[in-house]
């Protein structure tokens, strides 16, 4: 995701506050306390739209998308409330319609909170003729942490715990680790957590947030990158590692990036009969990473879709090839995760936040 794509949202919860404004104001309780009062019945209307407010505390994103949820909730139960009284021929004297639209929403948001800030696991295998140099290659996958939206660096360090339990071979990082708002002592905490015992390693590409869009944050891409390499993570910008003389793992520079080498490109001097694992950040490569001969190509970046229906939306407009779960294209495995946080807003309408644990077995 860019920073744009909030210009929108912008605007339209703008034009969403007026029409809350106008929701609220048809309460009878407000007219009963104003006492005839326009000019006071305004004001108290005006309340609850103070009280939403209240989410900038987040941050505007935030309270930009609890605004736009609530009208549009709304605006639906207004719509079914009028079909329902004209058909049935009925008149309300309570403003139900108005009352739905506030709880549906608060539920709606609620589930969706509890989707962003609780971490699932998923766990997918894969077959594959090819000698792993041993029966099962074990993979842990996480992407899209944008240290601070739901996850501090000590949430995060709980998280690789649950993850280094597990005994993956490997630990793979795809991408936007970090993002503009991440603190300092954030990035230093999740640095750290990612310095945790496998059998090869954890490898690292970069996003297209980690080297930050506005360069206000109390850190750079410099300081980041020692932390990492402190830690023994590898960073893999369009390079490549042999593994154990059995697997390579590949890692992209992200689409961003003006100079980031092809996928075929990337894999032509390999030995095609190795096992070849590629990290995207984003997966809109899907035709090019088939044709370069990868076995498995791991992407993050959509967060599922985040709210929805953001996942149907990125794959009409062609912006992504996928947005969440799985895809096999000519002999290559696709597998785009929602990410373990997501960027922005602390909610997770469209899918949850997860890390993904991935079996590569070897074809009995």
């Amino acid at each position: 995701m860019s920073p744009e794509i909030f210009i929108p949202m912008y605007i339209l919860g703008s034009i969403s506050t007026v029409y809350l404004l106008t929701r609220f104001h048809r309460f009878g309780k407000v007219k009963r306390i104003a006492k005839g009062n326009k000019p006071l019945s305004w004001i108290i209307s005006a309340i609850p739209i103070l009280l939403l407010c209240g989410f900038l505390f987040i941050n505007s994103s935030t309270m930009m998308m609890v605004i736009l949820h609530l009208t549009l909730f709304w605006i639906f139960t207004d719509i079914f409330a009028r079909t329902f009284n004209k058909i049935f021929k009925k008149q309300n004297k309570h403003y139900f319609a108005g009352l739905c639209a506030i709880v549906f929403t608060t539920v709606y948001l609620g589930v969706g909170w509890y989707n962003a800030h609780h971490v699932s696991r998923t766990e997918y295998t894969f077959y594959t003729s090819k000698d792993l140099g041993q029966d099962t290659l074990k993979i842990a996958l996480i992407a899209d942490l944008h240290l601070g939206i739901t996850l501090d660096g000590e949430e995060f360090h709980q998280q690789m715990i649950r993850i280094e339990k597990e005994e993956p071979d490997l630990v793979v990082v795809a991408g936007d680790f970090v993002d503009d708002d991440t603190y300092k002592k954030d990035m230093l905490k999740a640095c750290e957590a990612l310095n945790v015992t496998t059998r090869y390693g954890v490898y690292f590409i970069y996003g297209n947030h980690d080297k930050g869009y506005y360069k206000y944050r109390d850190f750079d891409s410099n300081e980041l990158e020692a932390e990492l390499r402190k830690n023994h993570v590898t960073l893999l910008q369009d390079e490549t590692v042999l593994i154990n003389n059995s697997f390579y793992v590949i890692g992209r520079q992200d689409k961003t990036q003006k100079d980031r080498a092809t996928a075929p490109n990337l894999t032509s001097g390999l030995d095609h009969s190795k096992y070849m694992i590629m990290i995207d950040h984003q997966p809109n490569a899907y035709d090019e990473e088939a044709d370069s001969g990868a076995d498995l190509v791991l992407s993050g970046h959509t967060h599922g879709g985040h709210i929805f229906p953001g996942a149907y939306l990125g794959e009409w407009f062609g912006m992504n090839d996928r947005s969440y779960g799985t895809e096999k294209r000519q002999n290559t495995q696709f597998v785009v995760t929602s990410g373990i946080s997501g960027w922005g807003i602390p909610f997770k309408t469209g899918t949850f936040s997860e890390y993904v644990m991935i079996n590569i077995k070897e074809d009995e």
